[in-house]
């Protein structure tokens, strides 16, 4: 039975994350959603309450998604310092940006408009879980300035990957490589860029 309602949670996020790669957040609605998944709108309100609902658990998911899959990198073998790894979680954010539907409108649902806003902005979450990691295993200086300055140059990442991506499907490549080189200058301003 739970793996059912999983199958069925699963195809309903899938489905919404359908519509918001062909049409955007902000036309979603839950009839929409339930056409996608080939179910009820019945079914979709026994999971959601409404599209916000729907549309902050697939944020949820694409958050969960794109941080394991980031952690594996960083944790992996073969990087000779921080900032190669760091490189490496670059490549992993763009990917999910050209494969993971919905990812370039909604990404970690910091764009939706929560009134009063609910926790730390999404992209803080992430730059935290992300330079935790690297300051464990590169042993970088855990400071709140460094700590600051790396949250501020994920919050410039993120503006310059989606704009990338705001018109070309793959990324702009100059924008790509914009955001690259601004994310190193940010950090290179809080922390000691490995030596190249």
């Amino acid at each position: 039975m739970q793996a059912r309602s999983t199958a069925r949670l699963a195809a309903l996020l899938d489905a919404a994350a359908a519509v918001v790669a062909e049409i955007g957040y902000e036309r979603l609605t839950t009839a929409m959603v339930a056409d996608g998944a080939g179910a009820s709108i019945g079914t979709v309100y026994r999971y959601f309450p409404d599209r916000i609902a729907v549309l902050q658990s697939l944020a949820a998911r694409n958050e969960e998604r794109v941080t394991e899959r980031v952690l594996d990198v960083i944790a992996a073998e073969g990087y000779d310092d921080w900032l190669a790894a760091l490189s490496a979680a670059f490549d992993v954010l763009v990917e999910h940006f050209r494969t993971e539907p919905g990812f370039a409108s909604l990404r970690l649902g910091d764009v939706l408009d929560l009134r009063p806003a609910e926790g730390s902005p999404r992209n803080s979450v992430m730059a935290g879980a992300i330079f935790d990691a690297l300051a464990a295993r590169f042993e970088l200086p855990g400071d709140d300035e460094s700590r600051y300055g790396f949250e501020v140059a994920i919050e410039a990442v993120d503006a310059l990957v989606a704009r990338a991506f705001a018109r070309d499907p793959d990324g702009d490549p100059d924008r790509l490589a914009a955001a690259r080189d601004a994310a190193a200058a940010i950090i290179g301003t809080y922390l000691p860029l490995p030596k190249r």
